[in-house]
C-alpha cells in the first residue's frame, strides 16, 4: 500500500505491464481509475478478455472507473460544448494546468466503498506532453496524486512513460528522470540491443528504491528477459532462453 510504480519503456513497448496490473488491480478487488490516453476502451477489453477480466463488467459495478482519452480529446477540440457542470478532465488543452484531471481522479477515488485500496493507473504520461502539457504541470499532477492516492488513501499508483536516451525531447526525458527519483518500484521494459530475435522479446530491469526509504542502502537491481506469449509473458534468466539452449 502506498505505493508508487513507474513502468518505462525503452527501444520496445511496454504495455503488456499495464495490461498486467490492471487484470492484476481488479481480479485482487481494488478500485481502479484508468486514465487511458494511448488506446481506445476497446483495445484494453479485448486484452484484459484474453486475461480473464471483464472491463465492461468492472465499469458497471463500478469498480472501474475509464477516462478514455482519445474520445475526450476529440470531444473537446471539435464537440460541442460542454457542460459547466461535467469539466472535461483534460481541460488543459485549453488552460495551463492538470488540476481538472486532478480533480478527475480524486473524486473517483475518494469513496472506494467496499472495493479495497484505491489504485490509479495511467497509459501513458507521455502523451500529456505531446498534448501540451508542460512538464511541470505534469510533475505537479503526479505529485498531487502520490499525496492523495499513496499518502491519504492508501493506495497505489502506476504510471507509464516512455524513455529514449538518444532523443532529442528534452522535457520528455526531464519528466521521466524526476519520476525515477521519486517512484518506490521501477519497471523498466528495454529492447535488445542485438536487435529483433523471435525467442526473446526484450529485458526488464527490476529497480527496488530501497534509497528511497533508508539514505544508506542502494537499490536493488534485478534483470531478466521475457517473451510476450498471448495470454501470458515468461520470465527467464539472461541466456537461458530456448534461443540459446
Amino acid at each position: 500500500q502506498g505505493t508508487f510504480t513507474l513502468l518505462r519503456d525503452t527501444r520496445t513497448d511496454g504495455s503488456f505491464l499495464v495490461h498486467h496490473f490492471l487484470s492484476f488491480y481488479l481480479r485482487a478487488g481494488c478500485k481502479v481509475c484508468f486514465v487511458a490516453l494511448l488506446q481506445s476502451f476497446s483495445h484494453y477489453s479485448v486484452v484484459a478478455q484474453k486475461l480473464g477480466v471483464s472491463l465492461a463488467a468492472a465499469k458497471e459495478r463500478g469498480q472501474l472507473v475509464f477516462l478514455e482519452g482519445l474520445k475526450s480529446c476529440l470531444d473537446l477540440l471539435f464537440g460541442e460544448e460542454e457542460q459547466p457542470e461535467q469539466p472535461s478532465p483534460l481541460q488543459f488543452l485549453s488552460t495551463s494546468d492538470l488540476r481538472a484531471l486532478f480533480d478527475f481522479v480524486r473524486l473517483a477515488l475518494a469513496a472506494p466503498g467496499s472495493w479495497k485500496g484505491p489504485v490509479l493507473l495511467v497509459d501513458d504520461l507521455s502523451v500529456l506532453l505531446s498534448l501540451g502539457a508542460a512538464p511541470v504541470a505534469v510533475l505537479d499532477f503526479i505529485h498531487y496524486c502520490r499525496v492523495a492516492v499513496c499518502c491519504q488513501l492508501k493506495g497505489n499508483i502506476v504510471v507509464l512513460v516512455h524513455s529514449n536516451e538518444d532523443s532529442e525531447d528534452e522535457e520528455n526525458e526531464l519528466v521521466v528522470n524526476s519520476l525515477c527519483h521519486h517512484s518506490d518500484l521501477i519497471l523498466w521494459a528495454e529492447g535488445l540491443a542485438t536487435g529483433f530475435c523471435k525467442d526473446v522479446h526484450g529485458q526488464i530491469k527490476i529497480i527496488k528504491r530501497l534509497s528511497l526509504r533508508q539514505a544508506a542502502e542502494q537499490d536493488l537491481v534485478q534483470v531478466y528477459q521475457y517473451k510476450i506469449q498471448d495470454r501470458s509473458v515468461t520470465f527467464f534468466a539472461r541466456g537461458l532462453s530456448a534461443a540459446v539452449l
